[in-house]
């Protein structure tokens, strides 16, 4: 049953103005002052979230993204800022960008925010996918299955230290602790220094490919998943892969438990209204994700055209209506969402957990509205 609701954020930047498909992507540069105006939005929003009473906010960690949209690059500093101006809203560090840390930094940095908080920090892991950010910190993302297998080495050493009195780890990328005399002797072992506030600790990844081998060290170490990007009702497959692989591992579940599945939204009064309004934001939303492999596969030529003015139109890539009536976006009115969820909820007895989301590009005042309007029809619903 459907209880928990959600939303997230990824450091968005208000459009210049809201005709249809503005500046390309390549041209949103950053200055200072636009970079600030990103932590005033997420204020504004973690304020408003707070007294309307959702769950989560939800975070994406990002670096160098200089033409890009997502510009938060450590999340869990932002968490424990922000839960200093809340009361009870969570935030979900989802996803920190784990080979772009070591590891023993981050479960470090977790732990801390896990204290300042009381436990209202959702950690969240992820392999990344930008292969600039990645690489810029020496480690592999060109090479997939290199990448895999150092997050793999360094996730098992993070969920050591987060939950062991004292450990040690011997492999491929790491040995710690580092065989070395110091002060007189060598040590054997390892104590993460503070530990965590929580526990057990909740952690999240983001389920993208439905690999066997990647879902199935999600559930090694009780990891929970998120589905995101619009597809809500098009996630059967992941949906179905995860529930498959808790069972390999002696868990039983009903299908959607143990997930959080992300839906793209926009109200208004009517379906046609909310299309219109929202076009444009789809569009910018479009210039960042088509690229990246959000929206399907893409030619070269397509990608291309998505990166210049007016190119999301000429690109041929799915149109909003269209992702409406196939069902991965949600535009209308309160009462066809509550239908919408209400049908996902049947679909997926298990679900609990659902993150509603404008689309990259929509407006502070936009999104505050539609948080609002959301949390006013929808949710009752299912309270």
């Amino acid at each position: 049953m459907i209880t928990e609701f959600s939303s997230l954020y990824a450091g968005y930047i208000d459009l210049g103005e809201t005709g249809e498909d503005t500046a390309p992507v390549n041209e949103r540069l950053y200055s200072n002052e636009r970079l600030a105006s990103v932590f005033t939005k997420a204020e504004a929003m973690a304020r408003r979230m707070d007294t309307l009473g959702y769950d989560t906010l939800w975070f994406a960690e990002h670096h160098f993204q200089r033409e890009g949209y997502e510009c938060i690059p450590n999340i869990l500093m932002l968490a424990v800022h922000l839960a200093h101006l809340t009361e009870k809203l969570r935030f979900g560090c989802g996803f920190n960008v784990v080979p772009a840390w070591h590891p023993l930094r981050l479960a470090e940095d977790f732990a801390q925010a896990d204290i300042f908080t009381r436990g209202r920090v959702r950690f969240g892991v992820g392999r990344g996918y930008h292969t600039r950010e990645v690489e810029s910190f020496g480690m592999p993302m060109l090479d997939q299955e290199a990448n895999r297998e150092v997050f793999e080495e360094q996730i098992d050493i993070v969920m050591k230290a987060l939950t062991q009195e004292s450990f040690s780890h011997r492999g491929k990328q790491y040995t710690l602790p580092p065989p070395i005399p110091y002060r007189g002797y060598e040590l054997k072992e390892l104590t993460l220094v503070p530990r965590p506030f929580s526990s057990p600790i909740e952690c999240w990844q983001p389920i993208v490919s439905s690999s066997p081998r990647g879902i199935d060290f999600m559930v090694k170490h009780g990891f929970k998943g998120f589905v995101g990007g619009g597809a809500a009702l098009l996630a059967e497959g992941p949906v179905r892969a995860f529930q498959e692989a808790q069972a390999r591992a002696g868990v039983e579940t009903e299908l959607g438990e143990n997930l959080c599945l992300g839906i793209s939204f926009h109200l208004a009064e009517t379906r046609e209204r909310a299309i219109r309004e929202a076009e444009p934001y789809y569009q910018e939303h479009a210039k960042l994700f088509g690229p990246l492999g959000f929206l399907g596969p893409l030619t070269d030529e397509q990608v291309e055209a998505l990166g210049k003015r007016g190119g999301v139109g000429r690109s041929g890539i799915p149109s909003l209506e269209e992702h409406c009536e196939r069902g991965s976006w949600y535009c209308g009115p309160p009462d066809g969402l509550v239908e919408t969820l209400v049908g996902i909820g049947k679909r997926y007895p298990g679900l609990n957990a659902i993150s509603a989301q404008s689309a990259v590009g929509t407006p502070e005042s936009v999104i505050l509205e539609q948080l609002e309007w959301f949390a006013k029809d929808v949710i009752p619903a299912f309270r």
